[in-house]
C-alpha cells in the first residue's frame, strides 16, 4: 500500500473515531445526564443553560456527519468551538482526565484532533469523496 493510500485510511480512522466520540457524548447528554440536567450543569458553570441544547445538536449531527464523511472540513471547524468550551469547562480540574470532574487533557486532545481532521479532510470512504453516478440519458 503506498503512502497516499495509507494517509487516506488514517484520515478515515480519525474521522470515524471523532464521529463516534461526538455521537457518544451527545447520547450521554441525552440518555444519562438528560438535556435538562446538562442545561443545569452548563448553568452551574456560569454558561446559559439553554446552550446545552445546541451543543447536544452539534455533537449529534456533527458526529453523524463525520461518520458519513459529509462536509468534513466544515463540520470539524464548527465542532472545534464545542471542544474549546469543553476544554474551558475542565480547565480548573487539573491536567489528567481521571482527576475529579475530569481534567483538561482529553478535551484539549480532542480539540487538536478535530483541527487536524479539518486540515486533512474526510479521507477514504466519505460520501463527499464519491464520484457522481452517471445517469443514462433517455432520448
Amino acid at each position: 500500500m503506498e503512502h497516499a493510500q495509507t494517509a487516506q485510511i488514517g484520515t478515515f480512522v480519525l474521522r470515524i473515531s471523532l464521529g463516534l466520540m461526538f455521537v457518544a457524548h451527545a447520547l450521554l447528554k441525552l440518555l444519562v445526564f438528560t438535556l435538562p440536567g446538562t442545561a443545569a450543569f452548563f448553568a452551574s458553570l456560569g454558561l446559559p443553560g439553554m446552550l446545552a441544547y445546541p451543543v447536544f445538536a452539534a455533537e449529534l449531527l456533527g458526529g453523524i456527519a463525520l461518520l458519513l464523511g459529509w462536509r468534513t472540513r466544515l463540520v470539524a471547524a464548527l465542532l472545534t468551538p464545542v471542544l474549546l468550551g469543553a476544554s474551558w469547562a475542565h480547565l480548573g480540574n487539573g491536567w489528567v482526565f481521571s482527576a475529579p470532574n475530569g481534567g483538561w487533557e482529553y478535551p484539549v486532545f480532542l480539540t487538536v484532533a478535530t483541527i487536524v481532521q479539518g486540515l486533512l479532510g474526510a479521507g477514504a470512504f466519505a460520501v463527499d469523496g464519491r464520484k457522481p453516478v452517471a445517469v443514462p440519458a433517455f432520448a
